[in-house]
C-alpha cells in the first residue's frame, strides 16, 4: 500500500521534528552553564562501541547458510572495518570502507 502525498508529507514532517528535537534536547537540558552528568559522559563513550558491535552481529547473521560467496566478503569487510578503525580511530571512515568494500566484492568479485 503506497502513501498518499499528504501522508508522505506528514511522515516527513514528523521525522524532521523528531530529528530536530533529538538534536536540541541535549542543549536545552545541559546548557553551557550546567555540567554534563558522569553517566551521560559514560554513555557517550560506550554507546558507539555497542552500536558497532550490534551492527557487526547483524551483518554476520547470514553465516548459518554456509555459502562461501556470502561469508568470505563479510569476513573481509569486517576485518577491513576493524583495521581502519584501529588505525584511524574514525567511525564513519571505517564504516564507509567496510560497506563500500563489501558492496564492491559482492557485485564484482563474488
Amino acid at each position: 500500500m503506497a502513501l498518499t502525498t499528504t501522508q508522505a508529507v506528514i511522515t516527513i514532517l514528523i521525522a524532521a521534528v523528531c530529528t530536530f528535537a533529538t538534536r536540541v534536547f541535549p542543549f536545552a537540558l545541559f546548557g553551557r552553564k550546567k555540567e554534563v552528568p558522569k553517566f551521560i559522559k559514560y554513555l557517550g563513550e560506550i554507546l558507539p562501541l555497542a552500536i558497532i558491535g550490534i551492527l557487526i552481529i547483524y551483518c554476520l547473521k547470514d553465516f548459518t547458510g554456509g555459502d562461501k560467496n556470502i561469508i568470505i566478503p563479510q569476513i573481509i569487510a569486517v576485518a577491513a572495518t576493524a583495521i581502519i578503525h584501529i588505525w584511524k580511530h574514525n567511525t564513519l571512515l571505517s564504516i564507509a570502507v567496510g560497506t563500500i568494500g563489501y558492496m564492491l566484492m559482492i557485485n564484482f568479485i563474488f
